[in-house]
Parts: C-alpha cells; sequence; structure tokens
C-alpha cells in the first residue's frame, strides 16, 4: 500500500468510501470480519471506534454501553478485557431483531491485524487521554502510514494540540472540522498551517464549501463528508443517497469532496461504478 497521505491527496475521477465500523451489513459493526468485509468489497478507507477496558486494553467499540452490540447494559469500559471477549456481538447493528453471532469485541491490535497491508483504518478514540496509546499501538504495529487518528480543531490550541500528536511519531492526524460562511476561510488558513493533508468537514451550507474548493486544492486539503443519516450536513444522508445517488454523493463530488462515509458502501461504490464507466 501506497502512505495514507500519498494516497489521501492523489487526484480523484470517483469518491474514495470510507465503511463507517467496517461493513457491517453481513458481519456485526466494528468487527474483525466487518473490517475483512471491508476489504473484500474494495472499500479504501474503514472506520473503527476504540475505547479502554478496565485493565487498560484498547478494544473497539462505539457505544459507551454494550446494550445495543451485546445486549448487556453495562458501561463499556467498566469491564476487564476477558469479561468483554465473553460477550458476542449481535449482527449488523445491532439492537432488537438482530441475532447473536459467533464474533467477539475486538481489541485495537487484532483490528489494526486484521487491516495490516489491506485497508486505511480512521480510528475514532473515544476518549481524548487515550490518543497517545492507540498512537504507540498503532507505532507498534508499523502501520504509521496506513492510519489516520482524529482531533476535533476549531481554534489555534486545537491546532497545536493536532501538530503536537501528530509530531509524536508521524501518524497522519484529521482535523474534525465545522465550515460556516464566516469562519471557513480563516479556518481553511489554519488548517493549512498545521500542513494536514484531509479534513473531516461539517458545514452550514453546501455552498460554503463548493465555493472555496480552490482554496482546498492550494491548502493541500482532501475534504471528507459524512453522509451518515445521523450526522449529515443539509439533509445529505445515505438514505436519500442509496435513492439518488447523485442528488447526494454526486453534488458532494460537484463540490469538491473526494472522500465520503457512509453506512451504505454498497451503494456508493454501485454509484462510482457507474461514473467510472462514464468517464
Amino acid at each position: 500500500m501506497i502512505p495514507y497521505r500519498d494516497f489521501i491527496r492523489g487526484p480523484r475521477l470517483v469518491p474514495t468510501i470510507v465503511a463507517h465500523r467496517g461493513a457491517w451489513h453481513e458481519a456485526p459493526e466494528n468487527s474483525v470480519q466487518a473490517i475483512l468485509n471491508a476489504v473484500e468489497a474494495g472499500y479504501e478507507i474503514v472506520e473503527i471506534d476504540v475505547r479502554r477496558s478496565r485493565d487498560d486494553v484498547l478494544f473497539i467499540c462505539h457505544d459507551e454501553t454494550l446494550d445495543r452490540m451485546a445486549g448487556q447494559n453495562v458501561i463499556a469500559e467498566e469491564l476487564t478485557l476477558a469479561e468483554l471477549k465473553a460477550l458476542r456481538l449481535k449482527n449488523k447493528d445491532g439492537g432488537e431483531g438482530h441475532p447473536f453471532t459467533d464474533h467477539q469485541i475486538p481489541t485495537l491490535a487484532e483490528a489494526l491485524e486484521a487491516a495490516k497491508g489491506r485497508v486505511y483504518l480512521d480510528i475514532d478514540v473515544k476518549i481524548g487521554r487515550d490518543l497517545t496509546d492507540a498512537s504507540q499501538l498503532v507505532s507498534e504495529h508499523c502501520m504509521n502510514d496506513q492510519v489516520d487518528l482524529k482531533i476535533k480543531v476549531q481554534t489555534p490550541e486545537q491546532a497545536s494540540d493536532l501538530l503536537e500528536l501528530q509530531s509524536a511519531n508521524g501518524i497522519m492526524v484529521m482535523p474534525m472540522t465545522r465550515f460556516e460562511e464566516h469562519n471557513v476561510d480563516a479556518l481553511i488558513d489554519l488548517l493549512a498551517e498545521t500542513g494536514a493533508s484531509i479534513v473531516e468537514t461539517k458545514f452550514d451550507d453546501l455552498n460554503t464549501i463548493a465555493s472555496r474548493a480552490d482554496r482546498f486544492r492550494k491548502a493541500g486539503l482532501a475534504v471528507w463528508v459524512n453522509t451518515l443519516d445521523g450526522v449529515s450536513c443539509c439533509g445529505l444522508t445515505d438514505t436519500l443517497g442509496a435513492q439518488e445517488p447523485a442528488a447526494v454523493w454526486g453534488r458532494l463530488m460537484d463540490a469538491g469532496v473526494s472522500v465520503i462515509q457512509t453506512d451504505e458502501p454498497e451503494a456508493l461504490q454501485a454509484y462510482r461504478s457507474q461514473l467510472a464507466k462514464v468517464a
């Protein structure tokens, strides 16, 4: 694999797909199998969520509790790794109606091994204090060029935090930034000073980022947008995208977005295959 930074900054005729919590439609979200499914499907990036067990092991889980994915109404981080491993994950995105599987909650180390040399990882560390240890574990697995960590950046102080984390071992750190018409230009300048390669973007209006596409390019910033139903902006949702891909994913591409995180990776892949045939 080429280094993540080089990949993310490369030219794009079709959007890069980020499989949110892995390709979980045929396996539990955030499971090793969901990572492997994403690899097999040809998605370029997998997003995973990281927490810390009571005995200080980093593991993969999004929610604060284990109710939705493991049927246990307990705080995930209050269990030891052995207690976590004794549980079984529900299929797909869990909750009522999805059966238990044989899949376990993976450690971050297990997720790294599953992804190594196969797919880029976007690591969402749920508690900021765990960023350093997550970064160190990535280095121990020799995956510095295959992973990004991310932190919120809206102020110069937060930009300094990004620089400090990135300088620790060279892992790419992605700022998460909300752009609004009154602050977008100043924030692009701030991010350019950090040397960031990509920005996870929220916005008040699509034109706020579309009208700055050239500025993002000159700053060396690829633009990442989430179309996940719960966190999307301006109605650009996966639900609509799966039905009318041009109205969501096509509009984002026209606005200069090159990386899209989605819970509908198969539908986005089908759309970009159509675009590639036209091109």
